[in-house]
Formats: structure tokens, C-alpha cells, sequence
């Protein structure tokens, strides 16, 4: 039996994962018109019940320098939320796209991810020839692969940025099987490394030329820690392309292709030769094995046989880990749960404060009208109309500073930034370059919040307000 917290953390970690899952950024979209129709809805009960939002309006430009700071205050919190959902957004976007139900990875037994696996050569052909693997060239339909993580020091670094870039490479056995697995094809101009993977130099005192594909985010990076003189004279000044060379220690790397791999955790990886640069960096074994399954049933079947989920054919020759790439990719996408949650502590953290804004601003607004108020009790105004009054402000207020924000949000819409996503489950992970993505979801979650903060900042000073009694008021 798991021990309680181990339980308690596992139940946590099971409703934050259907709260995200409820909350999808793909069907939050809706909140946009909920957020607009309680709006709506509001100013229909202020008309109907005949209070005077033109006097509501007067008040907030007469106090337009309080107004003015509070809805920045309103602007600051959504536009910084804004920002970190589109964040999110990105990162699971990125994570959802980079799998393919018919491929099959195979890693080595208690290996969670690429950079921890080591399949041993003998094990290859006998894991390529299970039923429901596709055939090319009469072939199992695979790719053999070995993963690895090395720094690479930058030649001229900018002010306060890293002097080192994590250079994320992968060793492959057969370039063309492997572009079929993972339905990558090379830009314009390019083409895959040789079945040698290697070059003779120009000078023959050197070592061979080594022979590298790139992904476009790797490339854009590379191309961008190039020194200002050198990326003056190079073809594209912002990105690595064909012909191009990477320096990696007394070895030269030359750029024979670049990858269309944008949008998916590939796009931050270098390709070669494995026996080039496995035995280079110190890898002997494969890390990886993916296979291309005939259809996605097939895919699945093949990760029960392997994995032993299925009892009447475990496999027992040699214990691996084996996922489909959808599964091995939603596995990564663990770290958007661990971002949701930092990003629900800053809401909460910067919701309050924004809370905590506008009731000030409310209160102080209440303190200089009481005579006002009195003179709209004589006037006929029930106290509910007095209630609903001042939370249309304090709504009016919120609903100006989170469209500002939101816009503000949105300007970060398609940035490029950089992350790691990981499993969570021990070490490992991946360094990915991905857009932020600000889509309706995101807005609509944006103003919701912004909504939902000055319903709750305005209520409280509404409420005082709505007690006043009139000739009290009056001599006031």
C-alpha cells in the first residue's frame, strides 16, 4: 500500500491534471463570450433599474488620475497572465504536435527519457522484427538513434548573456529511414548527410569534415551566437544555412541540410551519422529506437507486447520501455502542468493585489460622495440600485485595464522563446524552441479574470455604500 502523502500528491496531481485538462486552452475560447454576455448583462440590470451610469461615468473622468492607476493596475496583472498563458499555450501546442500515433519509441528498461537510455546493439534487429512493424526496402521501418545533450561554448558572447549553448544531437544509423519515420523533409537546397557522414578537408593535416542537419530553431540560435562581423559577411545574417560550419571542439561540423521541423520539439536538434558522432562524444550504444507501425492499432499493440501490458505475449528477450510517440510526448508535457500550477500561485498572488487595488479605489470614491449618495436615496434609489451602481464602476474599471492588458498580451503573440520540457519523473528533459501562442482562449480567460477581479474588489465598498442612510448621508 503507497504511503499517504504519496497518495495525497497522486490525487493532487490527478485533479490538476483534469482541472487542465476541463480548462483546455483549445475550448477556453467560450469564456470570451460568457465574459461579454455577464458584462452585457450587467449594464441591462443598471438600465432597467434606472441608474444613472452617465453619473457613474462623470465620476471615474473626474477621477481620472485615480481611475487611470488602477486600471494600470488591472493592465499589469492580465498582461503578465496573458503572457504566461500564451506560454503555456505554446508549450502544449508544441508538445501535442511533435508525436505520431504510428510511431512506436522504444527506450531502455527504467528510461523515461532519451538522454538516461542505452539499448545495446544486439537487442536492434531482434526489436525491428516484431509483427506490425512497416517494411521499407523489404526492411523494418525503423530508426536507430543516439540521443545526447553536450555544451557548446559561444565564440563571442553578447553582454549578460550565456558564454555555453546546450546543443542537443542525434545520431542517426540511416538518414533516409529516418526522415520516412519521423516525415521530416530538408529546405530548398539542402540534402542528407552521406552514408559515411563525414567529408575529406581541404587540408589533409585536418580530420574529416563532419556532416550535420539542422532544425530550424537550432539553426535561427547558432546563426544568432555568431559575432556581428561574421554574421555581416555570412548568406543570412539571423540563421545558419547550407554550406555554413559549427565548431565543436577541434572538430568541424558542416550544415548539409536544414529541417522544415518548426513547431515540434525537433526543431532544437542537430542530425548526424551515428558511428560519426556517437564514438565522438563518448556514446557507443543507441539510446533510441523508433519504429513506424502499419497503422495507429498497430502502434499500440506494439507498446502493450513490448512494455508487457499484455500477459499473453509479454516480451521477455530483453526489458524496454516502449511508448507511442503521442504518449512518449504527453509524458513531456508534464511541465505544463508544473507551469499551470506556478501560473495559478501568480494569478492568485497578483489577482489579490488587484483586488486589493480597485476596493481602495472604491472605498476612497464612496468616503468623497457620500453626500451624493444621499441625494440619490431622496431621489428614489433603492439601495440595490446604489449596490449595482458602484460595482458597474469598479466593473468598468477592470473591463478597461484587462482589454489593455490583454492587447499588451497579445503583442508577445508568435514570440519565439526557449524552454525544457521534461516528464518530471527523475532526469532528463529537453531544451525546445517554440512561439508563444495568445489565442482567443487565452483572451477570454484574460478578461474573465480581469472581470472576476473587480466584481470581487468592488463588492465590498458597494456593499458599505449601499447602507447609507440618506439624511445621515446628507449631514455628511
Amino acid at each position: 500500500m503507497p504511503p499517504k502523502d504519496t497518495a495525497e500528491k497522486s490525487m493532487l496531481q490527478k485533479v490538476l491534471i483534469d482541472l487542465w485538462n476541463f480548462m483546455s486552452f483549445e475550448n477556453a475560447w467560450m469564456l470570451l463570450p460568457c465574459c461579454f454576455a455577464f458584462f452585457a448583462f450587467v449594464l441591462l440590470v443598471v438600465y432597467f433599474a434606472r441608474i444613472p451610469i452617465g453619473y457613474n461615468i462623470r465620476n471615474l473622468t473626474v477621477r481620472y488620475r485615480t481611475t487611470l492607476l488602477t486600471a494600470v493596475a488591472f493592465t499589469m496583472v492580465i498582461g503578465v497572465l496573458t503572457f504566461l498563458m500564451g506560454f503555456i499555450n505554446g508549450l502544449r501546442i508544441l508538445t501535442q504536435s511533435s508525436g505520431n500515433p504510428e510511431n512506436v519509441i522504444v527506450l531502455s528498461q527504467g528510461a523515461t527519457d532519451e538522454g538516461v537510455s542505452n539499448l545495446p546493439f544486439e537487442n536492434m534487429a531482434d526489436i525491428a522484427q516484431q509483427e506490425g512493424v512497416a517494411r521499407f526496402n523489404d526492411e523494418p521501418l525503423c530508426s536507430r538513434e543516439v540521443y545526447l545533450v553536450l555544451s557548446l561554448p559561444i565564440a563571442e558572447p553578447k553582454p549578460n548573456s550565456p558564454s555555453r549553448r546546450l546543443l542537443q544531437m542525434r545520431g542517426l544509423y540511416d538518414p533516409d529511414a529516418s526522415a520516412i519515420v519521423h516525415g521530416f523533409e530538408l529546405l530548398p537546397g539542402g540534402s542528407w548527410f552521406s552514408q559515411a557522414g563525414v567529408r575529406p578537408p581541404e587540408d589533409p593535416s585536418k580530420q574529416a569534415i563532419v556532416e550535420v542537419v539542422l532544425g530550424e530553431g537550432i539553426a535561427r540560435g547558432l546563426g544568432a551566437d555568431r559575432s556581428e562581423e561574421t554574421r555581416k559577411a555570412a548568406k543570412d545574417p539571423d540563421s545558419l544555412v547550407v554550406g555554413d560550419t559549427i565548431q565543436l571542439d577541434t572538430r568541424e561540423l558542416l550544415v548539409t541540410g536544414i529541417m522544415k521541423t518548426e513547431g515540434t520539439t525537433f526543431d532544437s536538434e542537430v542530425w548526424a551519422k551515428q558511428s560519426v558522432i556517437g564514438p565522438l562524444l563518448g556514446k557507443t550504444n543507441y539510446t533510441t529506437l523508433v519504429l513506424k507501425a502499419t497503422s495507429k492499432e498497430s502502434a499500440q499493440k506494439l507498446e502493450d507486447f513490448f512494455s508487457g501490458k499484455d500477459p499473453t505475449n509479454a516480451y521477455e528477450k530483453s526489458q524496454v520501455n516502449a511508448q507511442t510517440e503521442t504518449n512518449y510526448f504527453k509524458a513531456l508535457g508534464q511541465t505544463n502542468l508544473q507551469l499551470l500550477i506556478g501560473t495559478i500561485v501568480v494569478a492568485a498572488v497578483m489577482g489579490f493585489g488587484g483586488v486589493m487595488g480597485v476596493m481602495n479605489t472604491m472605498f476612497a470614491a464612496i468616503s468623497q460622495r457620500v453626500r451624493d449618495i444621499g441625494m440619490l436615496r431622496l431621489l428614489g434609489f433603492s439601495r440595490w440600485r446604489i449596490l449595482v451602481s458602484f460595482l458597474a464602476e469598479s466593473l468598468l474599471i477592470a473591463l478597461l485595464g484587462g482589454l489593455v492588458g490583454c492587447l499588451i498580451g497579445y503583442m508577445f503573440n508568435g514570440f519565439r522563446v526557449t524552454s525544457i520540457v521534461s516528464g518530471g519523473n527523475g532526469p532528463g528533459g529537453k531544451a525546445v524552441v517554440f512561439r508563444v501562442l495568445v489565442d482567443w482562449g487565452v483572451i477570454g480567460i484574460g478578461l474573465s479574470l480581469s472581470m472576476m477581479m473587480g466584481l470581487i474588489g468592488g463588492l465590498i465598498p458597494a456593499l458599505s455604500a449601499m447602507r447609507f442612510k440618506p439624511l445621515e448621508s446628507l449631514r455628511g
